[in-house]
């Protein structure tokens, strides 16, 4: 009985957020709902994270860099890209199954290029006869989720034929690299000034028999929340699978993997381009979401933070880094509220980064895998001793009680 615990704790946990929008109806619902969606988002990169590092061995720095790749790959789709029935004769365009695949030109920033928005002159000339269609938001999120996979398959098949220690160097390398060049292309992606992105659901949606504006909170709380329990899923499927078997055997001794026959290489690429897609997708929804980007999501101390909320939660155990995440988020938000001691205002604004850290030390030094996943740990394994104890005993006494022997094979 005591086994199932874990699972009873994460039925009842998945219930309570699944129907805390419906019941939650504070002023600060709002607020609170933006906390949770980011706790959503940071759960996806703590997970795909810890199963790249606590069960493959593999430690990188550069998981922000391909949330990045995905949120700036359905970016620029969105924000570059739309279909017209008819040609502008201004803006580079193409055929497309009876319509015209419009790319609109680079503006940059400034306000004195607007007037060259190529279709902004093609919509004025035409004086509203034409109906011209974005493209749609759930492509662009495919688009930068295969991007993302894409190029850490890409990184994958170039640096981890190399030891774990040049993997975490070449992808901090790669992420500062990309911080660099989305600053420096101010033309094509408006570098610090930052992309704009339409609404998750730029025509709102309906749930429940209600309609949603596009800047409601609850479809996109719902919409993280299912793409972290399908991450879950997948990583989840993964581990009791022959793939995950294979990427902990590289984690405990690659050559020992190596000389039974496992294609190292192969696998750890695998795992390397599974987990990046899982980033790319939490970036690509999440950057909808917020409805812009800015080169600022690459800097180191978001890392960081993603790697603090695996450790706290069990770098070893996905499902408890992504609870880790979640809760970890929701308690450095309350954290910032300032308080009084003895006349003297304590700002949590930057204290709460302080207890962050030594909670992070704490766990680093006296909980090896974490604060949640030992839990977990203790429940799953009951009764485990008591069989191990049985199968050795069953080694020493034979069935009628008396002594065991093996024979000699002939």
């Amino acid at each position: 009985m005591r086994k199932q615990i874990p699972n009873i704790a994460g039925g009842i946990f998945l219930i309570i957020l699944l129907i805390f929008p419906l019941t939650y109806g504070a002023a600060d619902y709002d607020y609170i709902m933006h906390i949770l969606i980011t706790g959503f988002f940071y759960a996806i990169l703590a997970a795909s994270w810890s199963m790249l590092s606590g069960y493959a061995g593999q430690f990188s720095f550069g998981h922000m860099g391909f949330m990045a790749i995905g949120a700036y790959t359905t970016g620029l789709f969105c924000h570059y890209i739309y279909l017209s029935p008819e040609p502008t004769e201004l803006c580079a365009e193409t055929p497309f199954f009876g319509q015209w695949l419009v790319v609109v030109n680079p503006i940059g920033v400034t306000s004195t290029t607007l007037t060259q928005d190529c279709l902004r002159q093609a919509l004025e000339a035409w004086g509203g006869t034409v109906d011209v269609q974005p493209m749609p938001v759930l492509l662009g999120i495919i688009l930068g989720t295969l991007m993302g996979a894409l190029a850490g398959f890409l990184v994958g098949m170039l640096v981890l034929r190399l030891r774990a220690a040049y993997l975490a160097l070449f992808t901090l390398g790669f992420s500062e690299i990309l911080k660099a060049t989305i600053s420096a292309e101010i033309d094509i992606t408006r570098g610090q000034a930052g992309l704009e992105l339409p609404p998750l659901y730029p025509n709102g949606v309906n749930l429940f028999g209600t309609y949603f504006e596009p800047t409601d909170k609850l479809p996109p709380y719902y919409t993280m929340l299912a793409l972290l329990l399908a991450c879950l899923a997948v990583l989840g499927w993964l581990a009791r699978s022959k793939f995950g078997l294979f990427v902990r055997a590289l984690r405990e001794d690659q050559d020992a993997a190596a000389a039974l026959g496992v294609n190292t290489t192969r696998y750890k690429v695998l795992v390397f381009t599974i987990t990046c897609a899982m980033a790319a997708a939490a970036g690509a929804v999440q950057g909808h979401y917020v409805q812009i980007i800015t080169p600022n999501m690459l800097f180191l101390l978001q890392m960081s933070l993603v790697v603090a909320m695996a450790v706290i939660g069990g770098i070893e155990n996905f499902v408890a880094a992504a609870i880790g995440a979640i809760i970890l988020q929701v308690v450095l938000e309350l954290l910032r509220n300032s308080f009084v001691i003895g006349g003297i205002e304590v700002d949590m604004t930057i204290w709460r980064l302080v207890f962050f850290g030594l909670l992070l030390m704490i766990t680093l030094r006296f909980f090896r895998n974490g604060l949640i996943a030992p839990i977990i740990a203790y429940f799953r394994r009951e009764g485990v001793a008591e069989e191990t104890v049985a199968k050795r005993a069953s080694t020493v006494t034979g069935p009628g009680g008396g002594p065991h022997r093996t024979e000699a094979p002939d």
